[in-house]
């Protein structure tokens, strides 16, 4: 066994009394407290991310692509479909389901409440199953052999104002002149926590606004364009502005909805500057605990010295010391941080108010790519933060040393 590993692993298991013990226990605590923290902070940040997006995405596409327009408006130009792009969407890089979709103002009125809302409406390449995921009861639209259906799927914050149920018949007035209405049936309520989305938008048929408006089967709105990757929006927006038609224009989702988008980006910040300062108290507590066993073993380096031991090999006795509480505060950290994952991402106990959070519970995500950078980078600057205080040995002389109390 190497004689510095032997001495430092002595020191470890020295006198269990003494103070620089006490501080051994508290570093590794802080380390590992500190460390879970950080853990389970950024697993909690995926987890929102990955929710919040997912609802997004499932809803609207990670791009949208109708026709170009200056105007302010819920309501797309309506153009004829498939277009060149639509024909060839299928061959572009990244680009994984495209639906079209046209997009209706109007009052929805009961005996006592009126509210307004935008009906999208959607056809046969709907991915339905993004709408399934929200769907809290009853069906989805029925796209039947029929003219058109009547059913529509609406949220629950709009069910709830109009105090309307499954099966209820609503009134809907549209908004063009001159003004028409139609008489719909609740066939779904469904629910995402996202304003954006609750608060306005209606599913019904496509072939409902077809004919209210008098367009033939080939008009459209606009298309959802869903991407194999998330991740690679930019890529894939570029992939679609590029073989798009002429008259057509792409809006990235991101730009569609910056408030929430740009709410995850402060939460990131936020989570990254209390990433920073639990490493910086943990680097300040280890550059403590490190002077403290060399105050400690003040007599033991000048004996050392006098035997003819080297400053850099004195140095890593204690670098070799600091290093193996990292790694146990870490290591401890790991399974608390695994542990309270691993519970409420298969057993959700803590709630979150669904108002201001956007679900009911904490989500949590997996990701081990993250999961490792974070132990690297943490045991890298703490780490390195230990440099400072093992230099000191250097200027500690042999006599002074031995002669120190």
């Amino acid at each position: 066994m190497n004689l510095y590993f032997l001495i430092s692993s002595r020191l470890n298991s020295g006198d269990k009394k003494s103070f620089s013990a006490t501080v051994r226990i508290i570093s590794t605590v802080v380390i590992a407290l500190g460390m879970a923290v950080i853990l389970v902070s950024f697993a909690v940040l995926g987890g929102f991310k990955r929710a919040i997006k997912e609802k997004i995405f499932s809803l609207g596409g990670h791009i949208q692509v109708v026709m170009a327009d200056t105007r302010e408006s819920y309501e797309e130009l309506p153009f004829a479909s498939p277009t060149l792009f639509y024909l060839k969407a299928d061959t572009l890089a990244g680009i994984a389901h495209v639906q079209s979709f046209i997009n209706k103002t109007g009052l929805l009125q009961t005996k006592s409440e009126v509210q307004g809302v935008v009906l999208k409406g959607i056809g046969s390449d709907f991915l339905f199953e993004n709408l399934k995921k929200n769907l809290l009861e009853g069906s989805l639209v029925s796209l039947a052999d029929t003219p058109y259906s009547r059913k529509v799927v609406l949220s629950r914050e709009i069910a709830d104002k109009l105090s309307l149920r499954l099966n209820d018949s609503v009134w809907m007035y549209f908004l063009q002149n001159p003004p028409r209405y139609r008489k719909l049936v609740v066939c779904g309520i469904y629910e995402t926590g996202l304003e954006e989305f609750d608060d306005k938008v209606i599913f019904g048929d496509i072939r409902l606004l077809r004919s209210l408006q008098q367009y033939n089967d080939s008009i459209v709105g606009g298309y959802d364009v869903f991407l194999h990757d998330p991740e690679a929006l930019e890529e894939g927006f570029m992939n679609v502005f590029n073989e798009m038609d002429y008259f057509l224009a792409a809006i990235k989702i991101t730009d569609k909805f910056p408030q929430v988008f740009d709410w995850l980006s402060l939460v990131d910040r936020n989570v990254l500057i209390f990433l920073i300062l639990i490493i910086l108290v943990s680097c300040f507590i280890m550059v403590s605990a490190v002077f403290i066993m060399i105050v400690e073993r003040t007599n033991m380096i000048g004996l050392l010295k006098a035997l003819g031991a080297r400053n850099t090999q004195i140095a890593g006795i204690f670098l070799l010391n600091g290093m193996g509480i990292i790694l146990k505060g870490m290591l401890i950290g790991n399974i608390l941080a695994m542990l309270v994952c691993g519970i409420q991402y298969y057993f959700p106990v803590i709630p979150l108010d669904k108002t201001n959070y956007y679900m009911e519970t904490v989500p949590i995500h997996w990701n081990w790519y993250y999961w490792l950078a974070l132990n690297s980078v943490t045991l890298m600057m703490v780490g390195m933060v230990l440099i400072l205080p093992v230099m000191a040995v250097s200027y500690l002389k042999p006599i002074r040393s031995i002669k120190f109390n």
